[in-house]
């Protein structure tokens, strides 16, 4: 059952605009994975939805975040994700669901720590150990991905699909938090 608020709510507004079968199922599967939509949350935490197919053609994927903030320093950290992923007939469910959690943990890094330092002179990023990545202390403590099996349908692939969503989800829970 979805939020009376429709239009304050990503996942049903996503629904009633989403006439594809296959995108409505990864998003409502996501979105009860998560228990969205979330009652009130902890001070300087929020929540973040996204879906998104593949290059318009392969793997569909919606996704729902926690992060926290921390409002002194600007740390943000992704506390717990739930994924749905539709990449047709599954061959190998361990590999999906790792090439997507790989992808959520790779796209967090991007968004949330990655950057190239430089100034009006030259770059300044010169070496790894300068350069900002997630480390392993910051990976998300739940991530949890949940496959939609399509007998006999094509093989989409799931490559890079979580990348996209997972950035704009992150987007979306740092907005919310602050």
């Amino acid at each position: 059952e979805l939020s009376a608020a429709a239009g304050a709510d990503p996942v049903a507004f996503r629904l009633r605009h989403l006439h594809d079968p296959r995108a409505r199922d990864v998003i409502r599967l996501a979105a009860e994975k998560f228990g969205w939509p979330r009652a009130p949350r902890k001070a300087n935490h929020g929540v973040g939805f996204a879906f998104g197919k593949y290059k318009n053609l392969m793997a569909y994927v919606a996704i729902a975040v926690e992060v926290a903030v921390v409002r002194e320093t600007g740390q943000v950290t992704l506390e717990h994700a739930e994924v749905a992923v539709d990449s047709g007939q599954i061959v190998n469910p361990d590999g999906i669901r790792n090439q997507i959690e790989g992808g959520v943990i790779q796209s967090a890094s991007w968004t949330l720590y990655e950057a190239l330092k430089f100034d009006t002179r030259r770059i300044r990023s010169f070496d790894w150990s300068s350069y900002p990545i997630l480390r392993f202390s910051a990976v998300p403590r739940s991530l949890n991905v949940h496959l939609l099996d399509r007998p006999g349908a094509p093989f989409l692939g799931a490559a890079e699909a979580s990348m996209g969503p997972t950035a704009g989800a992150l987007g979306n829970a740092l907005f919310d938090a602050t």
